[in-house]
């Protein structure tokens, strides 16, 4: 038992570096550019783009505003950790919810619980 905690909190803390995200609204030039995908010229536009007309209100939003940033571009982005908008505190969320259910599988025929996650 004690070693089966200790299994799911070693990949929990392992998920959670791998979606840890990054905001594009409160983020600096630094942390966008620990997303794979952005790199100095592209972390420049967006926080160029920020300043100059506000924060990204979501996905779309950044993809019209930012050049060089289609929505295909921000999909695989958002894959690399970058939240944006309302998807920020919910890409934690759901990071760590995917953690937990991927370690910690019933056995066939058990009986589950399912954890639901309520933004206010």
């Amino acid at each position: 038992m004690i070693r089966k905690i200790l299994v799911t909190a070693a990949m929990l803390a392992a998920f959670g570096h791998a979606y840890a995200a990054v905001d594009v609204n409160t983020a600096n030039e630094d942390a966008l550019r620990t997303i794979k995908g952005i790199g100095p010229a592209k972390a420049k536009s967006i926080l160029d783009e920020r300043e100059a007309h506000g924060p990204f209100k979501d996905p779309t939003d950044l993809a019209k505003r930012v050049k060089g940033l289609g929505g295909h571009a921000v999909e695989r982005l958002q894959a690399e950790g970058l939240a944006v908008g309302a998807s920020a505190p919910l890409a934690a969320a759901s990071g760590a919810q995917a953690a937990a259910s991927a370690s910690d599988k019933p056995a066939a025929g058990a009986k589950t619980e399912a954890a639901v996650v309520v933004k206010k």
